[in-house]
């Protein structure tokens, strides 16, 4: 049992304490910064002891906008996304953000309202009734919990961050009764400030912070993957989301190991850009898909082994055929969708580092520079004008702006960057194609990591998809942030149309209208440019990161000035 660094500003008893102003003392506690929510009438009283915290409050216009923001919060940050939300209507708009969480072991707390204790389940029409709200939303979720009364609150949002932080994350719903949020709870332990502990004065109405962790590797399973590696001639390694915070042995392990690395979209940046045995995240390709399938040893560390990673164009041909070892903290995931060899449940930095540590003096020749270069070369010969302008672009923007992040949707820029863009470090590149895929996330999942890094931000969206949550614009304009929205615009849904022309199928509901961007953007607070050349483009780029005021960056999928940026765009750096 110890004690986290972290403690609410306002740790005082009170005589009269609701519960709901004990619970933000408590997200204070666990280190909680942000709430993303819309007050509504059920979950006013969460707000009234917020004041005396240091969280800070973010209002989206949309419910499925607080789950994205949460998201990207947590992406870009490292830091937990909570989001408040009303009984009925607020769950079933966030349930979209909570499933593509879920799809992404994202981790997100949200906390929502439900009827009194009396009237949940009734059925008698009462404001905002759902027939089974935790059950609904629990589909969503690793775990959905009620408190039924102010004594359970500690214990169950102990429980939300031991998952958080000790197994596979993902997001966690606690719903709590009307009555209940307004319910005395003086009584009920507090989090115990730093004092308290150092001078052994805790209080039975105060409790002490336990860490959890990941599972450490079994040391005899990490002996037992260094000597089957032994015998391996042309090894393979894929690197997953699930090392994001993982250090440079990360880099050291693929050399010790002298095997080619790919990294997912989730794990870009793991290795940087350029590195001699980095084949990116162009295992989808069928030369980098080739690497695989030819490998005798495959160590998967922290990836789903998913086909929005691996089978991007869904033909079904990923395959592994030599010895598979996978390292994940999930156990179900270690045994799908292909059966490993060797499976270790453990924290991946942990396993990353014991196995170099267990490799740190052995010298292996499996000669994957030549695997590497002659892949790279396979790559480059399918590379199209479209694919190379896009990447030109991304390329320009990533070297522009220092440490920018790119969070984007489903839009064809976000294709390409996810095969053909390499990231100067992890949690600077992240979409809403893989897993769940859903349309609208770009926008305010950019906000969120804008207001979780303070780092700039671009968000790329398509004409159609920033359709879905456009009114997130006027919330970034609210909080003054110098975003930058890169709208790639093709006239309505191109990636669906150009699919349905490609099958022979009538082009019905992808021809869509499209606003007129520039007076919208206006009338949402920000500013607009229609970016036609690149030097325009580096010139806003030096100003409009530095401003006060998000701005949408239009570009034609057609212009003449992508294709010129594509001669002049270098892969592999």
């Amino acid at each position: 049992m110890t004690q986290l660094t972290q403690t609410p500003s306002s740790l005082s008893d009170t005589s009269s304490l609701t519960c709901g102003e004990l619970l933000v003392q408590w997200l204070e506690y666990y280190g909680v910064e942000t709430v993303f929510g819309i007050p509504g009438v059920h979950t006013v009283e969460l707000y009234r002891g917020l004041p005396n915290t240091n969280i800070r409050h973010v209002t989206p216009r949309h419910e499925q906008g607080a789950g994205f923001m949460a998201d990207g919060y947590y992406r870009a940050s490292g830091k937990i996304g909570v989001c408040f939300i009303i009984t009925g209507p607020g769950m079933t708009n966030i349930m979209t953000a909570m499933a593509q969480a879920l799809a992404d072991s994202i981790p997100m707390l949200v906390i929502s309202s439900v009827n009194k204790v009396k009237d949940t389940g009734s059925g008698e029409g009462h404001l905002h009734e759902l027939h089974d709200q935790q059950g609904m939303i629990s589909k969503v979720a690793l775990t959905s919990k009620t408190i039924w009364q102010p004594e359970s609150l500690p214990k169950v949002i102990a429980e939300a961050f031991a998952l958080f932080n000790g197994a596979r994350p993902g997001p966690v719903h606690i719903q709590l009764p009307i009555d209940v949020i307004t319910a005395d709870a003086s009584h009920v332990a507090k989090p115990s400030s730093l004092n308290a502990v150092a001078n052994s004065e805790v209080g039975t109405n105060s409790v002490i912070l336990p860490q959890v962790t990941r599972p450490l590797p079994n040391p005899t399973q990490l002996d037992l993957i260094v000597q089957s590696l032994q015998t391996a001639k042309n090894p393979v390694i894929l690197y997953g989301g699930g090392c994001v915070d993982v250090d440079h042995d990360a880099q050291r392990l693929a050399e010790l190991i002298d095997a080619p690395t790919f990294l997912t979209i989730n794990a870009k940046g793991l290795l940087p850009p350029g590195h001699p045995l980095s084949l990116g995240s162009n295992q989808s390709l069928d030369a980098g898909r080739a690497v695989i399938t030819e490998a005798d040893w495959v160590l998967a560390i922290g990836t789903e082994l998913g086909e929005t990673d691996y089978d991007v164009f869904f033909n079904g041909e990923f395959k592994i055929n030599g010895t598979l070892v996978r390292i994940d903290c999930d156990t179900q995931q270690l045994q799908r969708p292909f059966r490993a060899d060797i499976a270790v449940l453990s924290d991946a930095q942990m396993a990353i580092s014991g196995l170099c540590d267990r490799l740190e003096g052995q010298t292996f020749d499996h000669q994957a520079l030549s695997r590497v270069n002659e892949a790279k070369q396979a790559i480059l010969k399918d590379v199209t004008t479209d694919f190379a302008g896009q990447n030109a672009l991304l390329k320009l923007i990533r070297d522009e702006v220092e440490d920018v992040i790119f969070v984007g949707d489903s839009t064809q820029p976000v294709y390409s960057g996810n095969l053909g863009l390499e990231a100067f470090a992890t949690r600077k590149w992240f979409n809403s194609s893989t897993g769940f895929g859903t349309l609208g996330y770009g926008l305010p999942a950019a906000i969120g990591a804008m207001v979780g890094s303070n780092l700039p931000v671009v968000s790329l969206m398509g004409d159609g998809g920033i359709q879905f949550t456009i009114a997130e614009l006027i919330c970034a304009a609210e909080l003054e942030l110098p975003l930058i929205v890169l709208l790639w615009n093709n006239q309505g849904y191109g990636e669906i149309r150009r699919y349905m022309e490609e099958g022979g199928l009538p082009l019905i509901g992808v021809n869509i209208k499209t606003p007129n961007f520039e007076p919208l953007a206006a009338g949402f607070g920000a500013g607009y440019r229609r970016i036609t050349d690149k030097q325009q483009l580096l010139d806003a780029l030096k100003t409009d990161t530095k401003g006060k005021q998000p701005i949408i960056y239009e570009i034609d999928e057609a212009d003449d000035f992508l294709k010129e940026m594509a001669k002049t765009v270098t892969y592999f750096s």
